[in-house]
């Protein structure tokens, strides 16, 4: 038996499918088929990895003659050094936990969402004078509506937080899944995937359609008013869409980091180990940004748009920051 067709046999008998085990490498799946058909071998590090990820000596690996698989001795549940493992029971209630809080987080920074679209809504209320409120009562309110509401959506995402907090070590240690735990969560994932397309390409239409009024109002209306409005509109479709792709996101997510797969491969992890303290400090500083511009000139109805502009600026900025730590 030759090593294309050991290495075939081994990933069969271990339940990956070849996308799996070239996550599991590093490489492509397109070099693990090409090692299985034989068009190409692995180099000799890549070798000694899947001696280790198959409990077999390279020796098997590499001698055509020898037809016995030959155990490198690691006992079936033993796990390396600086690996955990992970439960059935762990991973049913890391997923079940996910499936619930996700409800509740979407619900929470949505209703940030819809509390901004208040205060711009009452922003243009105020510009209409025979309602006998007047612009500053109008903006008060605003302000006051969207304070409750940051503060009961900060509590949710903290209480879920707190629940999700005894799972942290999924998104920044190495796991190994035991026996089972795998093939429960390929199931899993395999069968939210079509609810997970449909939430993404719904969310997408929604985006794109809330753009339309506020396009129709500018070409169709001079009246400051109704643009006004038509930015409320836009911000009720984003919360609308917000509640998808967070929820579908979310239980994704806990597919994602059981499988570790994606931003939660290993190598992913590492460079996210290097590059954590960048979200915590910028949002902190845009924070404080907003809050001091909005408190010296008191312009709380305008100072809204640091948050979607800190939002652009901050994807640009930690892909830079990432990239670099990748480099290193």
């Amino acid at each position: 038996m030759i090593l294309s067709e050991k290495i075939t046999l081994l990933r069969k008998q271990n339940g990956w499918s070849q996308e799996e085990l070239a996550e599991q490498l590093g490489v492509s799946r397109q070099a693990v088929s090409k090692w299985e058909s034989g068009a190409s071998i692995p180099d000799i590090e890549r070798v000694l990895r899947l001696g280790d990820l198959f409990g077999v000596t390279t020796d098997y690996l590499l001698k055509d003659e020898q037809e016995e698989v030959e155990r490198t001795g690691k006992e079936e549940g033993d796990v390396a050094e600086g690996v955990r493992q992970v439960s059935v029971d762990e991973a049913n209630a890391f997923m079940e936990l996910t499936r619930r809080t996700s409800a509740r987080t979407a619900a929470a920074v949505a209703g940030i969402i819809l509390g901004a679209a208040f205060l711009v809504l009452c922003s243009g209320l105020g510009m209409i004078h025979g309602l006998g409120i007047s612009e500053e009562v109008w903006s008060g309110i605003g302000v006051a509506v969207l304070l409750v509401v940051v503060a009961v959506g900060v509590l949710v995402l903290v209480l879920d937080g707190q629940q999700l907090a005894r799972y942290e070590y999924l998104e920044k240690e190495n796991i190994e899944l035991a026996y089972g735990v795998r093939g429960l969560v390929e199931k899993r994932r395999e069968e939210y995937a079509p609810t997970g397309r449909i939430c993404i390409a719904v969310g997408t239409a929604l985006c794109i359609v809330g753009v339309v009024p506020l396009i129709l109002s500018g070409v169709l209306s001079e009246n400051e008013f109704v643009w006004i409005c038509m930015v409320s509109v836009l911000l009720c479709f984003v919360a609308c869409a917000t509640v998808l792709f967070v929820r579908s996101g979310s239980i994704q997510g806990s597919y994602d980091k059981l499988l570790q797969r994606g931003d939660y491969s290993v190598e992913k992890k590492e460079l996210n180990r290097r590059t954590g303290y960048f979200p915590g400090i910028y949002w902190c500083a845009v924070t404080a940004v907003y809050l001091g511009v909005s408190f010296y000139r008191g312009n709380w109805e305008q100072s809204w748009v640091v948050w979607p502009v800190a939002g652009v600026l901050f994807v640009a900025l930690y892909g830079m920051v990432r990239a670099l730590a990748g480099r290193k």
